[in-house]
């Protein structure tokens, strides 16, 4: 089964906009279809991003989704520590190198992203680095029955 970096942008935008290519990528999860990988740092930022105020607003975002969601993540995801050094590797946006690091450190087949600084790089020391779509067309040729997971995400 595919181990997969999801960037923050993928999983906010899933969650605001029920249809698309996110939302498909995170049902895909749901779905057991992937392995989900996970670090502190991504999920810290999660929080962070669903908790500015504007998008609380304007997507009646509570802080009881955010929580749901999260919760979500930390219970089914595979996490892993994010502390692998992959310093200056997104010169524009040292910020994106916490998806890197997590990549590395839990052997990722691949980061979906919707970013320019981390699509721009292609790939990560061997990890392509793809857009929603690219990685919908990538999941489609697989082959898998979900794995060995014990049970699959609640839909949030």
């Amino acid at each position: 089964m595919l181990r997969v970096v999801l960037d923050t942008n993928i999983i906010v935008s899933s969650l605001l906009s029920p249809s698309g290519a996110p939302a498909e990528v995170l049902d895909a999860w749901r779905e057991l279809r992937y392995v989900l990988l996970l670090s502190p740092a991504i999920l810290e930022e999660l929080r962070s991003t669903l908790a500015r105020p504007r998008i609380r607003s304007k997507y009646g975002v509570t802080a009881q989704d955010v929580e749901a969601v999260c919760q979500a993540l930390e219970r089914y995801g595979l996490w892993v520590a994010g502390d692998t050094p992959v310093h200056a590797s997104v010169l524009p946006d040292p910020d994106d190198e916490k998806f890197l690091a997590c990549a590395v450190e839990g052997k990722a087949d691949c980061i979906v992203s919707g970013d320019r600084h981390l699509l721009d790089l292609g790939g990560f020391r061997g990890i392509p680095i793809l857009n929603a779509r690219q990685f919908l067309g990538r999941l489609a040729t697989q082959s898998g029955d979900g794995g060995d997971a014990a049970s699959a995400p609640p839909h949030v």
